[in-house]
């Protein structure tokens, strides 16, 4: 005998849903179930619990399921809605995402997540907060200025202005500039590496009532700095034509960690003034004989570079000592200056060079640099021999500074300070810049024939 329909799921005939049932006016298609019918809804699932067929399930979910949870849990939810009772609007769809606040949903997130993969995330914003604390706000300043972190505090930086404008007071548009990018210039680097920086006027000043000494106003702002900071160890005097190259260089990496290997005391290594050295009269000790005196590089008091024309104090090094006060007693003295400033054609710089020739004292403990470590030249100075290496700047060495010495006579000293400022942001850049400017611009290039500065 065969059936015209699949026998009822309930055991003692007819179907658990009331519009499957065949009615008195014998229609055989299940109706539809309504709120106002008379029979009592029932659900699917109890149809199915009176059958005695168990529904299969694992006690033990595979990873996959898991996972296929955990992404169905989080993907939007149907919205069940009648059409018969509710018109669909026209601003509204069948489909509404769940809304749950953010910090609700970054709760429900780190729920998810394993215990491992909390403390990785922990560590991870502990060492980035770090790094943005130390790194990028004023802190660093500070920590980098203490003596068992960073030293700072021990090195004072002096840069010569000139806001007079020097015997004429006058000061143009060009004047201004280089003075405004030489101080930038230094404020950015004391403030990477917590060092002291004296911003101090050279314009001329009448120190005794017969003379008038511009440009040697350097002694007594040495003098005064040394009283002013009294944690500083070494004094680094800088002409306002300076121009810091490389500001990730610090001064303890970059000289005074390793002083014994870059300093040199025998000045015949590099004597462009021919000066006789060492001493040779009897009756002087042997340090004085020496010509590197005691060997010691803690002895050094006074660092300078030379270049083609002799001692060069664009860029010299001072250290705090009895013997540094007691120097520029010396060196400032007015007799030795009213009898041979007619003779000196570079001021207080000859001066030194004369005291460092007659006086054994002032050798034993004066050392030198090469020049290139903290007074590179541009192609313009020290340029009747043509390039010389241990003189003139080098960007492939990426030497540390540059002094634009001697631009003022026929040069433009405008021109050196910006281009070498240029150099110094391009070699400089950040991972990001290199990024935009050698590969993104380089492609538009490519493709469109333009340049772009991003």
């Amino acid at each position: 005998m065969s059936l015209s329909r699949s026998p009822s799921p309930v055991p003692g005939g007819g179907w658990a849903s009331p519009g499957l049932n065949i009615s008195a006016s014998g229609r055989s298609s299940p109706t539809r179930g309504y709120s106002g019918s008379s029979g009592t809804p029932v659900m699917w699932e109890s149809a199915r619990l009176k059958t005695g067929y168990p529904s299969f399930s694992t006690q033990n979910p595979s990873f996959l399921t898991r996972h296929m949870c955990r992404i169905s849990s989080s993907l939007s939810r149907f919205s069940a809605i009648n059409p018969h009772t509710d018109k669909e609007k026209p601003a509204r769809g069948r489909w509404s995402i769940q809304r749950v606040p953010l910090v609700g949903r970054l709760r429900g997130m780190m729920g998810r997540l394993g215990k491992k993969m909390k403390i990785r995330l922990l560590i991870l914003l502990l060492l980035l907060l770090s790094i943005i604390v130390f790194y990028q706000t004023p802190l660093i300043y500070r920590w980098r200025r203490t003596s068992w972190l960073g030293g700072g505090q021990k090195f004072v930086i002096i840069l010569a202005a000139n806001v007079g404008g020097g015997v004429t007071e006058w000061k143009g548009a060009r004047e201004w500039a280089i003075e405004r990018d030489s101080v930038r210039n230094k404020k950015k680097y004391v403030g990477r590496w917590g060092y002291e920086l004296e911003v101090v006027d050279m314009s001329t000043k009448k120190r005794y009532a017969h003379e008038w000494r511009e440009s040697w106003e350097k002694v007594d702002f040495i003098r005064t700095s040394l009283r002013k900071y009294p944690k500083a160890e070494w004094i680094w005097w800088l002409d306002l034509n300076t121009f810091i190259m490389e500001p990730s260089y610090s001064l303890q990496s970059h000289i005074f960690d390793r002083l014994e290997k870059h300093v040199y005391r025998d000045i015949n290594e590099y004597n462009p003034l021919n000066i006789s050295h060492p001493l040779t009269e009897s009756y002087l000790d042997a340090e004085s004989q020496s010509p590197i005196g005691d060997g010691n590089a803690n002895s050094v008091n006074l660092i300078l570079p030379q270049d083609c024309s002799g001692f060069n104090l664009g860029s010299f090094f001072v250290r705090r000592s009895a013997w540094t006060d007691r120097l520029l007693d010396v060196w400032w003295d007015p007799v030795s200056y009213e009898q041979k400033h007619m003779e000196w054609e570079h001021k207080e710089q000859d001066a030194l060079e004369q005291l460092y020739i007659s006086q054994p004292w002032i050798r034993k403990h004066t050392a030198f640099l090469p020049q290139r470590m903290i007074n590179s030249f541009p192609p313009g100075a020290c340029s009747e021999n043509g390039n010389d290496t241990r003189i003139h700047y080098d960007q492939r060495d990426r030497d540390f500074l540059v002094n634009m010495a001697g631009c003022e006579w026929g040069r433009d000293c405008w021109g050196e300070m910006y281009n070498y400022r240029e150099l110094s942001y391009y070699l400089n850049r950040m991972l990001w810049e290199r990024f935009k400017e050698d590969f993104v611009a380089v492609i538009w290039y490519k493709l469109t024939g333009q340049k772009v500065k991003l």
